[in-house]
């Protein structure tokens, strides 16, 4: 059974995969899983393959929602990134891209949705 938020973060991803689409970007996949890591949607643009993570509000929610992609969901992202890159899914795709971590903001808000695209919204640090 989904929930309200469920529903409204379905949406969110069916906005920004237009959004994004509109921009050019090629959807690879949607909505990958590799046990309890998920990604909201895989993009290519030429030579950069685009992680992006959706984050959906309705209304007048005082909290930006970009502001959700904190550094445990960063660390989250770039562990269920390197399990997509390393799966055989990822056989269809060209070998030597970039990658780049992207966040779409959607809030619901009359007469339409508000989108906002931070691309390369952070940078993996490996130590």
């Amino acid at each position: 059974m989904n929930t309200s938020n469920q529903i409204i973060g379905k949406r969110g991803e069916e906005e920004a995969c237009s959004f994004l689409t509109g921009l050019g970007q090629r959807i690879v996949c949607r909505n990958w899983r590799s046990g309890h890591l998920e990604l909201d949607i895989i993009t290519l643009e030429g030579r950069v393959l685009h992680i992006v993570e959706v984050k959906t509000r309705s209304g007048d929610s005082p909290v930006a929602p970009e502001s959700k992609v904190d550094f445990v969901k960063r660390k989250r992202l770039i562990w269920a990134a390197e399990a997509f890159l390393n799966a055989p899914v990822r056989a269809g795709l060209p070998s030597g891209l970039e990658v780049q971590f992207d966040i779409v903001s959607v809030v619901f808000r009359e007469p339409a949705p508000e989108i906002e695209y931070y691309p390369q919204a952070f940078i993996p640090l490996f130590y």
